[in-house]
This record gives C-alpha cells, structure tokens and sequence, in this order.
C-alpha cells in the first residue's frame, strides 16, 4: 500500500499508534507501564550526588534523578518534568527546564521571546504567524516557538493551540503545593501522533485497523532480533544490558562491494529499525567488512538518516575493534518490554 498512513488502535489493551510509508512501518508508540516523557512533578529534593553532581528527588511515581544541579537543598520542592524512560531500577531522567509542548506551539517559561522554526522561510507567512504568536501571548512573559507545522495551517487552529498551551503552563507554573504531585500527565501514543506526524497522511481509528494494515505482523518483526534489508542484507539487533549491539551480515551477496552495500543499507534503515523497536542507550554496530576508505561514506549516510529522527542520537566513531558507537537518548521504552 502506497503513501502514509496513522493507523490508532489498541494492542493487549494498550494504547497505541502506528505510522505506515508505504506498507513499512516506520514509526510505532505505545503506552507504557511507567510515566510518559513530558509528565510535570511538583517533586522533592531528597539527597545529593556528589560525585555525579545530581540530586535524587521524590515523586509521586518514585524517585527521580536531576543532574547538573546547584543551589539546591534536601527538602526543597521544585517543578520537573520526565525526560526519558529510565533503565529497570534506575531513577526518573528529569530536568527543571519544562515545556509545554503540542502540534502547533511550544511555551517555554524560563525562556521569554517569541520564536518561529527556522523551517519556515517564507516572510509572510514568518509574518503571519508572528502576528498570531503576539496577540495569544501578550505580556504573559513566556516564551513561544511556533513549529514548522505552523506553515499553511489555519490560524484559528494555530491560536487556539497556543492559547491551551499557554493556559496550561500558567497552571503549572503559578503552582503553589507543596507535596509531591502530578501536575500534568504526558501524551498518550494517539495525542504523540497528533503532535508530531505532521504530514499529510490518511487516518485509520478503528478497531481492528492494526491487523487490517499489518502493524501486528510488522510489531511482531520487531519484536524479534532479526531484521531484513534491502539487496537480501540483514542484520541482528539485541539490547543486552549495558548496550544494543547490531550485527550486521550480507546474507547471500558474496560480490566485492557485498560489505559496503550491506552497510549503506544498515545505515538507511537503522534509525527506522531503533526507533519502532525503542532502543536507545549506547549502540555499537559489527559492521560487515568494508575498506576504511569506505568509513567517511558509511558515516555521512548515517548522519543523514538521522537527520529527520525523532530521538537524539550522537554519534561516536570507530573503535580500535572496527565497530561503531553510538550514543541515542532513552526517549520510548523498549518494545520488548512492554509486549512479552
């Protein structure tokens, strides 16, 4: 099936949205059992770290862990907002800069200015939503970043998306508890889909929609550790838990250029491939052999498919062994987590 497609469903009874490109699933969220990144704390500082320089604080879902803190005493109270998913056992990724986030708007309350994503260069419509952004924040004294969304969009929607971010950061901020609490919940799968798959696609929200489109079958692939790829390669992606390792072999190609076009193919797909599955953390990758001449063209390939991720991902470089590292931000929980 050509073209893209948001399929909205539920699998095991949870919530859950799949993105289709041409019959491909290339993007999947699910609600997990812990607190979604974006969830807001009225949180206390419980005790430093000192040799990490963090302070663990306490939350209503457990505790928490802030790095890069100063100034800050056990007992205070403070807003955080969740991060990331931590590992098993381990503490909430949290940080004191929190925004407030939809399809259409960002406020950033410790950030005043009002901002347009330099995605949009056209200087009317630049204009046009600079006009919208003054006229729904005023003299609130937050910040504001229209996302690339924004281009062509209609302005009553773009104003009142703004308008409800807004309000809900004055809500939050203007807090005045002082036990730990929730004090906004993070979006769901079907609410992520909304905000953040932003271009044209045809939408499926019934039920049953996920075994008519074949998410079922393309979840369970990535269930799995194999994974195919173009021109017959393939490669074996396993979470341990220290790192994700990725092996990546040329199957049944045996020619001289075998190994370059196995890893050409890796690096196509491999933000695809973590992403639906939820991997992150320290990624190493066994590339199939290629000459070191090859390296710089593997890498810029690689870079370029990471462009347009959605999870922050650096990238290392070469160990002494001849593999690849990679550092990507713990944004979703592991697929295999979630459905066992």
């Amino acid at each position: 099936m050509k073209g893209r497609t948001i399929i909205l469903d539920h699998i095991e009874g949870r919530e859950a949205a799949a993105l289709m490109v041409d019959g491909k699933l290339e993007d999947f969220l699910i609600t997990a059992d812990a607190p979604a990144p974006g969830t807001i704390y009225r949180a206390r500082a419980d005790r430093p770290v000192k040799g990490q320089g963090g302070m663990f604080l306490t939350t209503p879902d457990g505790p928490a862990f802030l790095r890069q803190v100063k100034g800050l005493a056990p007992g205070q109270k403070m807003l955080v907002q969740v991060t990331g998913f931590a590992e098993p056992g381990k503490a909430l990724p949290v940080t004191q800069k929190v925004l407030f986030k939809s399809r259409y708007a960002i406020v950033t309350p410790e950030a005043p200015g009002l901002n347009i994503s330099r995605a949009i260069r056209d200087e009317e419509e630049r204009d046009r939503l600079m006009e919208i952004a003054h006229d729904e924040m005023g003299e609130s004294g937050f910040g504001l970043i229209l996302r690339s969304a924004c281009a062509g969009a209609d302005t009553d929607e773009i104003a009142e998306d703004v308008a409800a971010m807004a309000a809900l950061a004055h809500q939050v901020m203007g807090d005045e508890g002082s036990e730990p609490d929730v004090l906004a919940e993070g979006d769901g799968p079907h609410l992520l889909a909304w905000r953040d798959w932003v271009e044209p696609a045809a939408v499926e929200r019934n039920p049953g929609d996920f075994e008519h489109h074949g998410v079922l079958d393309a979840v369970e692939i990535a269930q799995g550790i194999h994974e195919p790829l173009e021109g017959g390669a393939f490669l074996y992606v396993e979470p341990t838990r220290a790192l994700v390792a990725v092996d990546v072999n040329t199957g049944s190609d045996t020619s001289l250029a075998a190994g370059i076009k196995a890893n050409m193919a890796c690096a196509r797909a491999l933000p695809r491939i973590l992403r639906v599955r939820g991997l992150g953390g320290q990624i190493v990758l066994d590339l199939a052999p290629m000459p070191k001449k090859d390296r710089r063209t593997f890498e810029s390939a690689l870079r370029a498919a990471l462009r347009s991720d959605s999870e922050e991902t650096t990238l290392l470089g070469w160990t002494n062994l001849g593999h690849y590292e990679l550092q990507r931000k713990r944004g979703r929980v592991p697929l295999g987590d979630v459905l066992k």
